[in-house]
């Protein structure tokens, strides 16, 4: 299944769209309940969504906590 989450998993209090991928929290919740066509529509939207909210989430993000405990960063 497609799906645009690229594991920063933290939504902007702001906008309510996840700093990652762009979704909200509804629409990550139900990602595997929509349709095919309803996914790509709203990764169609997904780019402009992230244009609006700040590039820095508030907490460490779940990426960055494993690359930590890896030694990565």
């Amino acid at each position: 299944m497609e799906s645009p989450c690229i594991l920063v998993c933290s939504i902007d209090m702001v906008t309510g769209y996840c700093f990652g991928c762009g979704r909200t929290r509804d629409e990550i919740g139900a990602w595997t309940l929509y349709t095919s066509d309803e996914r790509r529509a709203i990764m169609a939207e997904l780019p402009a969504r992230l244009a609006t909210v700040e590039r820095k989430p508030r907490r460490e993000t779940r990426r960055a906590r494993m690359a930590r405990e890896r030694g990565e960063a």
